[in-house]
């Protein structure tokens, strides 16, 4: 059974739907940059992106980043039992926990680059990526979950520990 949380299943259209896709062929070195943005991406890019390792700033662990949004899609009821409850509006991400089944979903702010290069031990890798080269993950194209091709086509807290649990 997936994990719950914000964006499992989403309520909506993600706003970084075909990311999967987009992925495969962005000029990904590490490092997002706006360089390497493609045209019609709405507004600056994250910085980090599907397949990077991250490590969480408070709580020490460290994960994969399967998804993102640009602002948080959690509900307020959510974000409320959210002790630090990061500004809504940066960008947010779904992150597959090391040596866990949790899936958080975490706030850039709260996010460092993890640099360790160590593969992740969670369930659903094998099922959302293809391959571990040089410290980063390949992202596949299995859709997040809640993601609708039909519907996508135009165009801290210590309780909850980012999972909305």
């Amino acid at each position: 059974m997936p994990p719950d949380g914000p964006g499992w299943p989403s309520d909506g259209p993600r706003i970084a739907a075909g990311w999967p896709q987009v992925a495969a062929g962005w000029p990904y070195n590490g490092v997002m940059s706006d360089e390497q943005t493609p045209e019609y991406f709405p507004g600056p890019v994250p910085r980090f992106a599907p397949g990077q390792l991250v490590q969480h700033r408070r709580y020490g662990y460290r994960g994969v980043v399967v998804d993102f949004d640009l602002a948080c899609r959690a509900d307020d009821a959510w974000y409320q039992k959210n002790q630090t409850q990061p500004d809504r509006e940066q960008p947010w991400y779904h992150v597959l926990v090391d040596g866990s089944t949790v899936v958080t979903y975490a706030a850039e702010s709260s996010l460092e680059a993890d640099t360790s290069e160590q593969p992740i031990h969670h369930p659903l890798v094998p099922q959302l990526f293809e391959g571990f080269l040089g410290g980063r993950y390949e992202r596949n194209n299995v859709p997040w979950p809640g993601w609708d091709a039909a519907e996508s086509s135009d165009g801290d807290d210590e309780d909850t520990d980012d999972t909305g649990r």
